[in-house]
């Protein structure tokens, strides 16, 4: 068996998907795990990305059909999490908004990051380092300073929290294992990049949602591509089993190889 085989095996991608049947399924495992944890809904952070507005509609699927067929409440809760004025804000409340979100909330973490981070730079003062905390290294704490009060919320509320990952993010380890990945389910994982937008623009996503250039946000004009140096297309042929230009072959199955760390528990002895 090649690499590329191992790796869509190991991440379980289909080379083509029904756009229906996946979204039914998705909804069903979502409504299944709520029962099982007897909880009271789920907890969905929207960034104003495809990725996150895919998993919205499909957590507001889940809870309404459960309160539907229960006659219990079960809700979805959005949350909007920017780091001071986000300038593509109104993209989150565009889709809570097409979802018919009645649960939603925004937290915003700015103050919280800047005291992570300069209480940071106080250590590496005393440390006798001086110096600001790095760029990537703030982008780190407000990946995890969100997910901090995401179960915060989630704790007192009785719900799941709910994740975006998905195939394509996890070939390249473009998640941060028990930092802004730490969820406790994950309704895309099986999907890659292209297929989570098939299943948008069949849930109704708007459409400059599905137009962007996709970024996890972590500093002003970051992008995903950009920062990998793969593209979308490339990542998603790869997983679908189709040959792709040696040299972006190379770089993913590099990429693959550096990460295993992120898609591997936590080891221990």
């Amino acid at each position: 068996m090649s690499l590329q085989q191992d790796i869509i095996a190991r991440l379980g991608v289909k080379p083509e998907i029904d756009v229906d049947a996946e979204i039914r399924r998705r909804v069903d495992f979502l409504k299944q795990y709520v029962l099982d944890s007897k909880v009271t809904g789920l907890l969905i952070a929207i960034s104003g990305g495809v990725d996150s507005a895919v998993a919205t509609g499909l957590c507001k699927m889940a809870t309404d059909e459960l309160a539907k067929e229960t006659g219990r409440d079960y809700i979805t809760l959005g949350v909007f999490q920017p780091y001071g004025e986000q300038s593509d804000i109104s993209d989150s409340y565009s889709v809570a908004e097409a979802f018919n979100l009645t649960h939603k909330v925004e937290t915003n973490i700015e103050q919280a990051v800047d005291e992570i981070a300069l209480e940071v730079e106080y250590g590496f003062k005393a440390l006798g380092t001086p110096r600001h905390i790095s760029r990537s290294g703030k982008g780190n704490v407000k990946a995890r300073t969100r997910m901090v009060m995401q179960y915060a919320l989630a704790f007192d509320m009785n719900l799941l929290v709910v994740g975006t990952d998905h195939a394509s993010e996890a070939i390249t380890g473009f998640f941060t294992k028990y930092g802004d990945g730490a969820v406790d389910i994950t309704p895309l994982s099986s999907l890659n990049k292209r297929q989570v937008r098939q299943l948008a623009a069949r849930l109704g996503v708007p459409q400059p949602i599905l137009d962007k250039a996709p970024t996890a946000g972590l500093w002003e004009g970051q992008t995903d591509e950009s920062e990998l140096g793969i593209t979308y297309d490339d990542n998603s042929d790869y997983l679908e089993g189709k040959e792709i230009d040696p040299a972006a072959k190379e770089k993913l199955e590099k990429q693959y190889l550096k990460t295993e760390h992120k898609r591997s528990p936590i080891p221990g002895i």
